[in-house]
């Protein structure tokens, strides 16, 4: 697989915010003497000479292409709207979503990220503590269960990712999650975005067709629900219409007597 190195350039868009502008972490390139297994990502997609490569073995997301773990499956949220909030990996250790957000050219914004995660977390009444990670602070906020937030500064996004698991499953979950993020891919695109934008979550054809028949077969399954109801109703017994009317005898006579 041979990878080339981030652009660098000096043009000033919304992501740059006025900051100096460095180059993101770039990978050495595998034709250069280095073995491929020896890289460590995440990677842009730009590293790639073929960007169609890159969706090989990985769950295509859109802005995020993520490998797999043995076993793993995937779980959706969506919004009322029905657009993908959250694309989750699930595992026998817990779960895991890579979600990446648009970053000025510089790195640093993780540092910020982290700091207002675990302020948050402590509002809630979590457990906070920050460790070393191979990308820098780990943000792990304990209550119920464990919560990891990995970030990662790369040319013009940032990955952000959350991993929840029990407390005596967490560590085996943190290893399956840095073993992703090393292989995972950030497609940041070319449209100027503000800091901390989210970058959109695009789902393969095949999954997003099974959550239109779902959503389909769940708006078919209320109509049903909502016809019977109203056929219910019909069939129910009417209170007589004179009496609804005009009330009964005894009311209508102590209307007419001030009783």
């Amino acid at each position: 697989m041979a990878f080339g190195k981030h652009r660098i350039d000096n043009d000033d868009d919304n992501d740059g915010g006025g900051v100096t502008e460095t180059s993101g972490p770039t990978s050495a390139p595998a034709d250069g003497g280095q073995d491929a297994d020896d890289l460590d990502g995440p990677y842009d997609i730009e590293d790639f000479d073929d960007p169609a490569v890159a969706a090989e073995g990985r769950l295509d997301l859109g802005s995020v292409l993520i490998p797999m773990p043995a076993g793993g499956q995937v779980q959706v949220e969506l919004t009322e709207t029905g657009v993908p909030s959250a694309v989750w990996v699930v595992t026998r250790n817990g779960r895991f979503t890579v979600a990446a957000y648009a970053a000025p050219k510089s790195t640093g914004l993780w540092r910020e990220v982290a700091g207002e995660l675990a302020e948050s977390l402590r509002k809630d009444g979590a457990s906070v503590v920050i460790e070393d990670g191979p990308w820098g602070r780990e943000v792990v906020g304990t209550a119920a269960g464990v919560a990891r937030f990995i970030g990662i500064d790369g040319y013009r996004w940032m990955i952000r990712c959350v991993a929840n698991g029990l407390s005596e499953n967490i560590e085996a979950l943190t290893a399956e999650v840095r073993d992703a993020l090393r292989d995972t891919v950030v497609r940041r695109g070319e449209t100027p975005l503000p800091v901390r934008t989210p970058l959109p979550v695009d789902l393969p054809e095949p999954m997003a067709a099974q959550l239109r028949a779902a959503a389909e077969q769940q708006a078919q399954q209320r109509q049903a629900m909502q016809q019977q109801a109203q056929q219910q109703q019909q069939q129910a017994p009417q209170p007589d219409a004179r009496r609804s009317a005009q009330g009964s005898a005894m009311q209508q006579l102590r209307t007419i007597t001030g009783g």
